[in-house]
């Protein structure tokens, strides 16, 4: 029977330790818990419980811009299901002066808040400020009031031809009192592409829904993409 040295012991007891310490780090989940953490005073806590499936977190969706859509669906605590949108490619967009929605395709995330680098790689977050396509609300605009959207300065004015009772005409005369567009809106507008944000959480329902930004909301931002655009010039 051969006898082991003392230090080739404490060498493998060591060893033992440190490969069990990172199956430990590979198998750690993410924890919402708060008693892994330090105290305010810097004291380590006691580990007096193991981890609870009710303290679990999950890694963020980080939801791409992408013409596939693709969602994940998650079962969760009670049985309840929540919808995971990995890719997405469109969303119902209000536009809340005219009370519509509409059905419309993402082009490109524009603005966010928080951090550049969610702009860089298009995740689309709440509270980003996206580019939207323009087509359904002017189809929309156009249907409603019986007038374009948008007017070229060149352009003679168009008449519809269509023939009209007397009771709509009264209906569409009253209209177009009302027919005023923003001249950011309508700068948009004839760009084809409009600013909305996103109020939904794409990574909890699989929807990115929001609203198109108007007034001062829309001023606010259109300052901010302006500023940016002149720091990256420079």
């Amino acid at each position: 029977m051969t006898c082991l040295n003392t230090d080739d012991l404490g060498l493998r007891v060591q060893a033992a330790w440190v490969l069990l310490f990172l199956v430990r780090q590979l198998k750690m989940g993410i924890s919402r818990d708060s008693r892994h953490k330090r105290s305010a005073s810097g004291a380590r806590r006691a580990h007096y419980r193991k981890k609870r499936k009710f303290e679990l977190g999950r890694q963020s969706a980080m939801t791409k811009l992408h013409t596939t859509k693709r969602i994940h669906s998650v079962r969760t605590r009670g049985g309840n299901m929540k919808y995971r949108a990995i890719r997405l490619d469109s969303g119902n967009f209000a536009w809340g002066s005219e009370a519509i929605t509409r059905k419309t395709r993402l082009i490109a995330v524009r603005y966010n808040t928080t951090n550049n680098e969610l702009l860089r790689t298009q995740t689309l977050v709440k509270s980003a400020v996206v580019e939207i396509d323009a087509t359904p609300f002017r189809q929309w605009y156009e249907s409603h009031y019986a007038q374009p959207a948008v007017v070229a300065k060149s352009a003679a004015p168009v008449e519809d031809e269509t023939k009209k009772s007397n009771h709509v005409q009264r209906i569409l005369a009253e209209r177009k009192k009302d027919a005023k567009l923003d001249s950011h809106l309508a700068q948009q507008f004839r760009a084809g592409r409009l600013l909305a944000v996103i109020t939904s959480r794409p990574g909890q329902s699989g929807r990115a829904d929001g609203y198109i930004l108007e007034g001062k909301e829309l001023d606010f931002y259109l300052k901010k993409l302006q500023t940016r655009k002149q720091k990256h010039a420079a």
